[in-house]
């Protein structure tokens, strides 16, 4: 009989653990368990001792998983991580946990998988060493069975994360066990992990022909008769195909299987409609189902050609991505779903339709949600090959790992529908530095993906396009990618006959929420002018223009890049950099900029300007969005830019008098009414279409600052799942309007059985408060608080700010 845990918090795992292995007998009758074991962990920040045997000292604090301590550090400009990785510290870093079993069940395998550790991860189960891993992003996972206790003792998980070695990264990486981790336990016959491989081998619409394909583990000295059976499941759970196959007499070892099954009418996955089948996988022995695997997979044609450029379902359409980094701003990398969940709806509504996860494999459950949304997405493996581009980056366990990583990567997520292409490395230092290896590497890893997978194209992401890049003239991928250099992609037919062609990454253009300078709209400015030579200009504030009017030397602005890609039909799709501003990198400035400014959407979650420039080209909306705000001194003359659509003519008023009027330029997605002079009161823009009026937008002179306003995106949301709630806060005059420059220190309390504030941000980059830290000032009148509860239960936010009304708004925990 085991013993209760002291934490009653943590009982309802162990009594599931208490069930799960309670079955005699070499082969239990009962399939696959996978057990969430993020909950229960201690944990301490120190390089000084060895813990792989227990805990010893002070220091130790409970949390649960998925954790970055890196983003619960303070920002130091003399951080070794630098800036790439927002001057946070890495470190070393213990998490221990204990867990008991039964004694009955001993002929179980059980296993220990995590999802993401960063990084040079070690793993420790009762003292004895499992096993290693350098890689941060790749999942991994060891078996416990040989070294576990099985008469009520505590069995102890130690795990060493190493994050010391820095610059590492650059871009912000956190520190710590980041992503999910599960138990699992399997019967000595099981299907093998990451084997079961999905895809149609022939489709029409009336007819699918799915291959199947898993390799079964037989553990077992005896031979066994064993029996696949697979239930093709609707999304609604009806069964509407399945295949039962045999094998007499198996030995012991590792055994292929494949099997074929026909759908008739499929149902086709597609962007607007990301339809999903399920595989339900039974492996029966005896008479007994001894593993069970639910798979998801969706069904699509899709192509890429050099006319037409990327062909799904067997129509054309555009790929209109960005490039997202893994850190979920204010939280780090700690993953949690209905974060990711909010960045990519946030980026459905701007009308993106394609992902790429910038550099390196994302977590299992941010390529469900794709599924389920409809992205195309393109999925990286690496940044660095044996080119280092920091001192103690990826380049030192290149030769050991890459295969090994690369294959894991490739088996784990290649069931996704909504994976597309296989992207290598990106801007690698082979393309300059090493003919032989430039080309040798990228043959190598083609090749591994042919192997494994074989029904989607690989890439490269090159910013380097001479013919003296060994990379790039290697061949070896299916599909040429180019990094910038918009200058070369309209004669890419020419260059490149009879290779098909995609935008990997685009723009790199900055801006920062709610800045404006007051120069011509239409100017250009570069920062810096090399990328090679320190940037000493710029404003004081280290703020940046959100005109659309500031890029780097090697990229451009966004309605550039947007007109290029939509015109030519060989180009099959972009991916802008980036989606949302990211943790370090905060190009063109260092300290005390910790973030960058490249998003098209800021850090906290804010959309800047352009968001809607995309979102007037890339979705069937009505849009019609004004820029900037209409607080200026008196005599100021301001250039009053408006993006829309579906509209021939624009209007402009200024304190109800009509004072110009402009038609839509048919070669641009913007209009600009340059040099108004700013008079209070209110703009107001009308756009007009065959004479029609479509819609309206006024901008109003704000007054004083005079309370706080509160927005939650989701007022409802699940304790249970670690669900969270995100609440803007507005500071606003007495009318209503948002106060443009408001730089108020706003407090947030909540209030509620288990409910806390996780973190709170602005979207300014150069605010060096702890994203922890409750208090926050406005950035140009916003600030985001992000709200949790580990109960059920109504949860009152208040903001209050010295000299407003406080805002209170109501959310409740189910």
């Amino acid at each position: 009989m085991l013993k209760q845990l002291v934490d009653t918090r943590y009982s309802r795992i162990i009594g599931i653990l208490i069930l799960l292995f309670a079955t005699a007998g070499s082969l239990s009758g009962q399939s696959r368990k996978v057990i969430d074991f993020n909950g229960g962990w201690w944990f301490k920040r120190d390089s000084s001792q060895q813990y792989s045997n227990g805990r010893k000292g002070e220091g130790w604090r409970k949390l649960d998983l998925p954790h970055d301590w890196s983003i619960e550090m303070p920002f130091r400009e003399s951080s070794p991580a630098g800036s790439g990785a927002a001057y946070l510290d890495g470190g070393v870093g213990w998490y221990q946990k204990t867990f008991k079993l039964a004694r009955a069940e001993q002929g179980q395998r059980i296993f220990i998988a995590f999802e993401g550790v960063y990084e040079n991860s070690e793993v420790w189960i009762n003292g004895h060493f499992l096993g290693k891993r350098p890689n941060g992003y790749i999942g991994f996972e060891y078996e416990l069975s040989p070294y576990l206790y099985w008469d009520g003792r505590d069995n102890l998980l130690s795990v060493k994360v190493n994050n010391k070695n820095q610059p590492n990264s650059r871009f912000y990486s956190g520190s710590g066990i980041y992503r999910d981790v599960k138990l699992i336990s399997r019967n000595p016959v099981s299907i093998g992990t990451n084997s079961t491989f999905i895809r149609a081998g022939q489709l029409s619409e009336k007819r699918a022909v799915v291959d199947l394909s898993l390799e079964i583990e037989h553990n077992l000295e005896e031979s066994k008769k064993i029996t696949l059976l697979t239930e093709v499941l609707s999304a609604q759970g009806a069964v509407l195909a399945s295949k039962r196959t045999t094998l007499n007499a198996l030995k012991a070892g590792l055994h292929p299987l494949d099997q074929q099954i026909v759908l008739e009418n499929p149902i086709l996955w597609g962007i607007e409609n990301p339809y999903q089948y399920t595989a339900k996988i039974k492996l029966i022995v005896d008479g007994r189902v001894v593993d069970e695997q639910l798979t998801k997979f969706g069904l699509r044609n899709f192509s890429f050609d050099q006319q037409q450029g990327f062909m799904l379902n067997g129509r054309p359409l555009k790929i209109r991505g960005v490039c997202l980094h893994s850190d979920l701003g204010a939280l780090g990398m700690a993953f949690n779903r209905s974060a990711a969940l909010r960045q990519l709806r946030i980026m459905k509504e701007m009308g993106v339709n394609g992902i790429r996860t910038s550099h390196n494999p994302a977590a299992p459950a941010f390529l469900d949600l794709c599924d389920s949304l409809g992205f195309v997405v393109m999925s990286e493996t690496f940044d660095v090959w044996k080119g280092r581009k920091n001192p103690y980056d990826y380049h030192l366990y290149w030769d050991e790992w890459y295969k090994r990583d690369f294959v894991d990567h490739i088996k784990r997520d290649r069931n996704h529908p909504s994976l597309f292409i296989w992207c290598l490395g990106n801007e690698a230092q082979e393309q300059w530095h090493s003919k032989a290896d430039g080309a040798a590497i990228p043959i190598a890893l083609a090749a591994i993906v042919d192997s494994l997978d074989g029904t989607r194209p690989t890439t490269i992401a090159n910013n380097e396009l001479s013919k003296a890049n060994p990379v790039l003239m290697s061949s070896a991928v299916d599909l040429i990618g180019y990094n910038y250099n918009h200058k070369k992609w309209a004669s890419f037919p020419q260059d490149h006959p009879e290779k098909k062609f995609i935008v990997t990454e685009s723009t790199s253009a900055l801006e920062s929420r709610g800045t404006y300078d007051l120069v011509p709209y239409d100017s250009s400015r570069m920062w810096p002018e090399r990328w090679d030579i320190p940037f000493s200009g710029g404003n004081k504030d280290r703020n940046i223009s959100a005109y659309d009017n500031v890029f780097t030397p090697w990229g451009s602005n966004h309605q550039t890049s947007l007109r290029l890609m939509e015109k030519y039909d060989h180009i099959a799709g972009m991916y802008v950099w980036t989606g949302f501003d990211y943790l370090g990198e905060p190009t063109p400035y260092t300290w005390p900029a910790r973030s960058s400014y490249f998003g098209i959407v800021d850090l906290a979650g804010f959309p800047k300007d352009v968001y809607y420039l995309y979102q007037s080209v890339w979705t069937e909306k009505p849009v019609l969005h004004v820029l900037p705000h209409w607080n200026w001194k008196q005599g100021d003359r301001v250039d009053i830019v408006v993006y829309f659509n579906q509209a021939d003519r624009v209007e402009l008023y200024l304190n109800g008098k009509r004072i110009r009027e402009q038609s839509k330029d048919p070669d641009r997605y913007d209009l600009v009414f340059k040099a108004v002079e700013f008079k209070p009161g209110e703009i107001e823009v009308i756009s007009f279409q065959g004479g029609k009026k479509l819609l309206s937008k006024t901008i109003r002179t704000a007054a004083k600052a005079h309370r706080i306003q509160l927005f939650a995106e989701n007022v409802t949301f699940n304790s249970a799942k670690k669900e969270l709630s995100f609440v803007h806060a507005y500071i606003v005059d007495e009318f209503g309007t948002i106060v443009p420059y408001a730089d108020d220190k706003i407090e947030f309390e909540v209030e509620g059985d288990g409910a806390k504030i996780v973190a709170t941000d602005n979207g300014n980059t150069t605010d060096l408060t702890s994203f922890q830290s409750a208090s926050r000032n406005a950035f140009h009148g916003k600030a985001l608080a992000i709200v949790t509860s580990k109960n059920k239960g109504k949860i009152q936010v208040r903001a209050k700010s010295e000299g407003l009304i406080s805002g209170d708004i109501q959310l409740e925990a189910n």
